[in-house]
This record gives structure tokens, C-alpha cells and sequence, in this order.
């Protein structure tokens, strides 16, 4: 079998973990977990310094007590 090289253009990644698009899917994600989910947690995206980021939190007082109890984000994540 040949030796394959890669080489990735690092530019093009760059541009491309930042993009909308990598936004979208993230955010799809984020909300994806959130369904499993009862209220008082809520679904936030930025764009960070390397790439965009989607947080599932819990905002609400119930939900961070049964969130710190159960792990409740952590399971609807997997």
C-alpha cells in the first residue's frame, strides 16, 4: 500500500470550525439534549477564539438542584 500524506490547510479549518454552518450542527446538538430535558435549562451558542460552542445550562433553581444531584445534563448529553 502507497504511503498517503495529508496536509491539511490550516486556514481552511480554521474558518471552517467558525463557520455558521459548524454552528448549526452544534447548536442541533445542544438541542437535541435539551428535549430530554425539563425545564429550567436553556441552550446558548458563541463563537469562541478556535471555534463556535454550544452550552446546555441549567438556569433555573430546581434544575441545578436535580441537575447537581443526577448529573441530569451530563445523561442527556451521552
Amino acid at each position: 500500500m502507497p504511503n498517503v500524506r495529508i496536509e491539511l490547510n490550516s486556514q481552511g479549518v480554521r474558518e471552517l470550525l467558525r463557520s455558521g454552518e459548524m454552528m448549526a450542527i452544534c447548536k442541533e446538538h445542544a438541542d437535541k439534549a435539551l428535549s430530554n430535558l425539563g425545564e429550567g435549562y436553556e441552550v446558548t451558542t458563541h463563537t469562541g477564539r478556535n471555534r463556535v460552542n454550544a452550552e446546555v445550562a441549567a438556569v433555573s433553581y430546581e434544575a441545578k438542584l436535580d441537575n447537581s444531584r443526577n448529573n441530569t445534563i451530563l445523561k442527556a448529553i451521552r
